[in-house]
């Protein structure tokens, strides 16, 4: 399930959906697929898989995903629908594992052994023998949940054990995320693929991250594309200039939100993440819009006005 084509078409022949893009080394399409609601397909595995495999034949072919996902059912559902002729990356993340009994789907689990303890896991759920990339999910920086206690772990430790676990082959490189300045500075040595932060047209803080990301040639994966998904933080589809781009355009507004990202920064790898196959296409096709220096412009000038959630 690794990608090693350099053309313009996926190992299925497929066009790259909204072209080609480097994640960790590799050539991917810049518009992936995030596993996380494929758990909202829990009781119809058939569906899950579905989806999976209309989304490599649309020219998907990075797939990002996580043990805590609906605890393991992501993997499992990916393990049985992609296949090894299919080239898709698959990525996945350590830093929580699942806790279906508690009061969030996951917990933190930031200690060095708790990590290997999730490549361990990811690795078996998966069906790999290495994972071609796999980010570190920090948890003192940005939304969801913050690490207190035991689980307020120093970076370079992390790190260290992440450089080990690719040093034996489990991973193939290292990525991280929910991560700020001084820390995506304290990572450059190790080496990274990527970094995943909430980043939308909306919320813009991190710009300086994703323009170093792009001087040291690091893939920048925003989650939340389209905006926070807590209630009451800004919402892309709710922008006047998103909203007028789209009616110009005959596209909804999601699709704007999404290919002002791939015009910002050629650094910029999408994994809008969806449970209906209508959506999946949608979001995919995002990655075919044009938009011109007018367009542009209005949706620059849109404030970004973020701030963190922290999930309690």
């Amino acid at each position: 399930m690794s990608s090693t084509s350099h053309s313009e078409s996926t190992s299925t022949g497929a066009s790259r959906a909204g072209g080609a893009g480097l994640l960790a080394g590799r050539t991917v399409s810049r518009v992936g697929f995030g596993a996380m609601q494929l758990e909202r397909l829990k009781d119809d595995r058939g569906a899950a898989l579905g989806i999976l495999r209309r989304a490599v034949e649309l020219g998907v072919d990075h797939i990002d995903t996580a043990q805590f996902y609906g605890n393991r059912f992501a993997n499992e559902a990916i393990r049985e629908a992609v296949r090894d002729e299919d080239g898709v990356l698959v990525v996945s993340k350590v830093g929580a594992t699942p806790d279906p009994g508690g009061p969030y789907p996951m917990r933190l689990a930031q200690r060095p052994e708790e990590l290997r303890t999730g490549v361990e896991d990811n690795l078996a759920s998966l069906g790999l023998e290495q994972i071609p990339l796999v980010n570190l999910r920090r948890a003192v920086h940005g939304p969801g949940l913050r690490a207190e206690g035991e689980q307020l772990v120093d970076i370079d430790d992390q790190l260290a054990e992440m450089a080990a676990l690719r040093d034996e082959g489990k991973i193939g490189a290292i990525g991280i995320s929910n991560v700020g300045m001084d820390e995506l500075r304290c990572a450059l040595p190790v080496g990274l693929g990527c970094v995943q932060n909430a980043y939308s047209l909306v919320s813009r803080d991190d710009e300086d991250m994703l323009r170093l990301c792009l001087a040291e040639n690091i893939a920048w994966v925003p989650y939340f594309p389209l905006g926070s998904a807590f209630p009451g933080m800004p919402k892309v589809t709710d922008e006047p200039a998103v909203l007028a781009a789209a009616r110009s355009l005959g596209r909804t507004p999601s699709q704007i939100g999404l290919a002002w990202l791939l015009h910002h920064a050629p650094n910029v790898l999408l994994i809008p993440g969806t449970a209906n196959p209508e959506h999946l296409e949608a979001n995919v096709t995002a990655g075919e819009i044009a938009l011109d220096g007018e367009t542009l412009a209005a949706l620059d000038a849109v404030p970004s006005r973020s701030g963190d959630i922290v999930a309690d």
